[in-house]
């Protein structure tokens, strides 16, 4: 896997590599996404993984990134949550305020560390948490977006910064 690269004579576009080295066809433009952010964009097959390390412990991080209370305070695109189910699981419905409509979601799959879900009916986003062996108190939120969906990177990367600062208590977002 090969990192993005950010490309600062073509105005703010970022071009990915794939696993096999060839260089992508599909530009997305970053503006609106802060330069200094500390994420990173990786292809994973079909999927681009959006990463950022967290100070906190995978399970910490898992927990927040479940909690559908949270989810305006980082997710730039959601408004407010309404779900019977605090904490999601598999098969947890509801709805997103996005933009001021509201649209209904079902979680698709859940392991405790990894989430996914449709809106509105259609595939969304994945979420994960990965752990660094031997590092108890570090981890890696990814939230992965399909290929298709390259527009939409710059909301992520957005979004993982906002969550960083919530679970490590920072200020700033």
């Amino acid at each position: 896997m090969r990192r993005l690269n950010y490309d600062e004579n073509v105005g703010r576009i970022v071009n990915y590599r794939s696993r096999s080295g060839g260089e992508s066809d599909g530009r997305f433009d970053l503006d609106g996404c802060r330069v200094d952010s500390a994420s990173t964009v990786v292809r994973e097959g079909a999927t681009l993984a959006v990463g950022r390390d967290v100070a906190v412990a995978p399970a910490v991080a898992a927990e927040a990134l479940r909690d559908t209370r949270t989810w305006p305070d980082w997710g730039p695109a959601i408004d407010a949550v309404e779900s019977d189910d605090r904490y999601v699981t598999s098969g947890t419905r509801g709805r997103v305020s996005v933009g001021g409509a509201w649209v209904p979601f079902r979680v698709t799959a859940c392991n405790g560390r990894r989430w996914e879900w449709r809106v509105a009916g259609i595939p969304a986003t994945g979420h994960r948490v990965d752990r660094y062996p031997g590092e108890s108190d570090r981890s890696r939120v990814v939230i992965e977006v399909p290929v298709a969906a390259a527009w939409y990177v710059p909301v992520c990367r957005r979004a993982l910064d906002r969550f960083a600062a919530l679970v490590e208590g920072d200020e700033e977002s």
